[in-house]
Formats: structure tokens, sequence, C-alpha cells
């Protein structure tokens, strides 16, 4: 059974200030690109399975400048919809829900076309690409280049644990991590790791 490594992306300027970003289509900062060449030696010489990446800017130029060959766009590695949360920080939502948890309650709905997501509904696109990589997996490695809350819900699923249970994991801009097998039983070997 090969390993699973997920990327996050380098840094933006949203990610550099809190602001939640999902579909807004933000470029990765002077800093972020630099963190995502800093990802070509963990990631380059591997042959990979399969390699897939979110279709936002941000993921496909990491995976880009990582040195990533071959790296298909999948729309199910977007992040969470944040709806009406969009741009908006943590600290700003605080301030008239001081209570808000995105774990457990969730986004309002934002503008057209962006209803906001649910724990549930971010973990069953999390359920669908796992399902669509088990083939995968059973032959080699493979990578996906994406965000950080979608791929916290993404690995709470692979561990068998409910979606909202991603907020066990904090998963920094620039990273890598590797989800392996252990005795048949999904495991984390590495986590937010640098160069």
């Amino acid at each position: 059974m090969g390993d699973l490594l997920l990327v996050r992306h380098g840094e933006t300027e949203w990610s550099r200030s809190g602001q939640h970003t999902s579909f807004t289509d933000l470029p990765l900062t002077g800093h972020g690109e630099e963190q995502a060449k800093s990802l070509a030696p963990l990631l380059t010489g591997r042959t990979y399975a399969r390699a897939l990446a979110s279709p936002l800017a941000r993921a496909l130029r990491t995976a880009e400048l990582a040195g990533l060959p071959g790296v298909v766009p999948d729309s199910d590695l977007h992040e969470w919809d944040y709806g009406g949360y969009e741009g908006v920080t943590t600290a700003e939502i605080h301030r008239t829900r001081p209570d808000w948890d995105l774990w457990t309650d969730g986004v309002p709905p934002g503008p057209e076309g962006h209803p906001g997501e649910s724990p549930a509904l971010v973990g069953a696109r999390a359920d669908r690409v796992l399902a669509r990589l088990e083939a995968d997996l059973a032959v080699g490695d493979v990578v996906l280049v994406a965000h950080a809350h979608f791929l916290r819900v993404l690995t709470a699923r692979r561990l068998g644990l409910p979606p909202a249970q991603g907020r066990l994991f904090q998963l920094a801009t620039g990273t890598v991590s590797r989800l392996s097998t252990e005795h048949g039983h999904p495991v984390i070997t590495e986590w937010n790791v640098r160069p």
C-alpha cells in the first residue's frame, strides 16, 4: 500500500492575514512561491501512481514550483466553501458570534453559487477523493496539493474519524504531510514537514 502525501499550498495574502479563502483565487505571495520551491526535495525523484491538485491557482502553482509532473486538477480538492465568511477572519466573526466554530457551526450562505459547506459536506467530498484513490494507493504513492481545511477533513476521514475531527490537525502553508498504514490501518507518519 502506497503513502498519501498531502501538500498544502504556499502562503497567499489571505492565508497570512487569516482571512477565510475558498473560492477567491489568490496567487501565492513571494514567500509562498519560495515555500513551494523548497518542497521539491521532499517530492521530486519519486514516482506517483497519481498526482492531483485543487484547480485553484495557488495549489496548481505550488505543484508546479515543487516540481511535481503530471498533476491533474480535481474539483473535489477545492477548499471548504466558506460562503458568507469568504475573506473574513475568525476574529471578525467572533465580534458578532463569540462562540462560533467552523467545525461545529459551518458557515452562512454567501454569494450566488457559494452556499457554504458544513463539515459533513466537505467530508463527503473527501470520501469521494479517498474512494477514487484506493486503486492507486494499492500500487504506489499518491500526492494531493490542496488547502488546509479540506486536507484536514480528508485526514480525519482517512483515519476513520468524523469530518469535524479535522480540527485536530493544524496544517501550515508550504508543508508536506504523509499518511501511511501500519498493520493495515491508516496512520499519520509525518505532519507539517518543511525542508
